[in-house]
């Protein structure tokens, strides 16, 4: 299967394909013309490192679930290992959110307190 091939099957751009293999992520092979070449069953490792990005994962953390990426990820239970990685992503995540609430709401009350009330936004 050609690298434009699986990225028909998949959903996902070549691009992303070719930064899925310079990851570790997924292999091919040259064809003697030079082309990519991928196993037909590496559609279901990219559908699986698709829908772990998807839900928030990042590519380094995908790594974690190498063993399993070949598997249906979405209906087989995580590992001890799969789901601490998960859960530091959540951390991770939801401090940013802070964070960034955090800005937000010390912008809303400098524009409220600048315009005199005048202009009053929304939360």
């Amino acid at each position: 299967m050609r690298i434009g091939e699986l990225a028909k099957a998949t959903g996902a751009s070549t691009r992303a394909l070719r930064h899925y293999k310079a990851a570790g992520l997924i292999t091919s092979e040259r064809a003697p013309n030079g082309y990519r070449v991928f196993d037909p069953s590496t559609a279901v490792r990219v559908r699986n490192i698709r829908h772990l990005l998807e839900v928030g994962l990042t590519l380094e953390d995908v790594q974690v679930f190498l063993p399993c990426l070949d598997g249906d990820i979405t209906s087989a239970p995580p590992s001890e290992k799969n789901l601490r990685v998960a859960l530091e992503r959540l951390a991770v995540l939801d401090e940013r959110i802070a964070a960034q609430t955090r800005v937000r709401d010390r912008l809303a009350a400098a524009i409220v307190e600048r315009t005199g009330g005048r202009v009053r936004t929304v939360a």
